[in-house]
């Protein structure tokens, strides 16, 4: 059987200008998708940041990738019991989980008891790697340790979806699941109504009635944007990452605000989960990219994988910051659409 691809356009668009406590410079970034007017409209904002003072400010706040495992036990009382004593042996289980990978951290364990099920939510740390097989590895053997230990548990399953894996869920947001990143700029009035062809106080007043009230009304779960996906999925497939896991990582929150009288603009993303190592990484295109973003350099473990989650990062606020801006004329969204995909000069 020979192997086979699914061609995806893939373009580069930049550079974009980063600062903060991650990626410092400018840098361009690989985009694959097929819908081509992604390219200008993330260009466009990349091209505001380099008319800004420090660029993209960008922020990793914190990384963990979690698995959830699930027990059964006599009742809410013994569930309870067990948990406490869990909890109190913490370092006995980081133990284990180091015999699984020399990479592969346990930072704590959350928990909850329904019933007379237990569901811990391991928490880890995952060097280079996106992590999921490094932490259900650990997260197996530490299944394995804890049946041992207490007899009184019995087995429910490997996922118990508190993790919660590709799915959009609450808990993610609130704990974290993959590395956490908040970008953001001061964006200048000038810049902003020539750029842009709008105003601060339209994007700030579109921000509220668009990505908050309507995610409201619509029941959007701790997500207040509107696109993140979009740009998430396209560097995703670019530089090797498992797709799916857009479905948590376009949870996040756009806030725009006036500041003395030009834009504040930023994009919170708590769920990004990629990484420079691991499946997908060995394809030639794959590799080719991510030397090109800098994410194969000899830096301490971890540091390729930040890179790249703050790349995704600034990526998204390039696009939302365009569409949002186009989204305030009327017109705009749909004329740029015919213009760049019928008469084909989205490249």
């Amino acid at each position: 059987m020979t192997d086979s691809f699914a061609a995806v356009p893939l373009r580069w668009v930049g550079p974009l200008l980063l600062s903060g406590n991650v990626v410092e410079g400018e840098q361009e970034v690989p985009l694959a998708t097929y819908e081509t007017t992604l390219w200008p409209s993330v260009r466009r904002g990349a091209r505001i940041s380099t008319l800004i003072e420090g660029g993209i400010r960008s922020t990793l706040v914190d990384e963990r990738m979690t698995r959830s495992v699930y027990f059964e036990l006599p009742h809410a009382g013994e569930s309870l019991r067990v948990l406490r004593e869990v909890e109190a042996r913490i370092d006995e289980l980081r133990a284990v989980v180091g015999q699984t990978s020399r990479f592969a951290e346990l930072l704590g364990i959350n928990s909850q008891i329904a019933g007379r099920l237990l569901f811990l939510r391991f928490e880890f740390r995952t060097g280079d790697a996106a992590g999921h097989n490094m932490v259900t590895l650990a997260s197996d053997a530490l299944m394995t340790h804890l049946l041992h230990t207490w007899p009184e548990l019995r087995y429910g399953s490997i996922s118990g979806n508190y993790c919660s894996d590709k799915k959009a869920t609450a808990v993610n947001g609130i704990l974290g699941r993959g590395k956490n990143v908040i970008t953001e700029a001061i964006i200048p009035r000038e810049v902003v109504e020539r750029r842009l062809h709008t105003t601060p106080e339209k994007i700030a007043e579109l921000n509220t009635r668009k990505n908050l009230v309507g995610s409201i009304l619509a029941g959007s779960l701790r997500s207040g944007n509107a696109h993140y996906a979009n740009m998430l999925l396209a560097f995703y497939l670019a530089t090797g990452q498992d797709g799916a896991n857009i479905v948590e990582g376009s949870q996040g929150l756009t806030q725009a605000e006036i500041v003395d009288g030009d834009l504040y603009f930023s994009c919170t993303l708590p769920n990004l989960i990629v990484g420079t190592v691991g499946n997908g990484k060995g394809l030639g295109f794959v590799e080719e990219n991510l030397q090109r973003l800098g994410c194969r350099d000899d830096r301490p473990v971890g540091d390729n994988a930040r890179r790249l989650a703050v790349l995704a990062a600034a990526s998204v606020w390039c696009g939302e910051l365009s569409l949002l801006g186009a989204q305030t004329n009327p017109g705009e969204l749909m004329a740029a659409h015919l213009n760049f995909e019928r008469n084909g000069t989205s490249a």
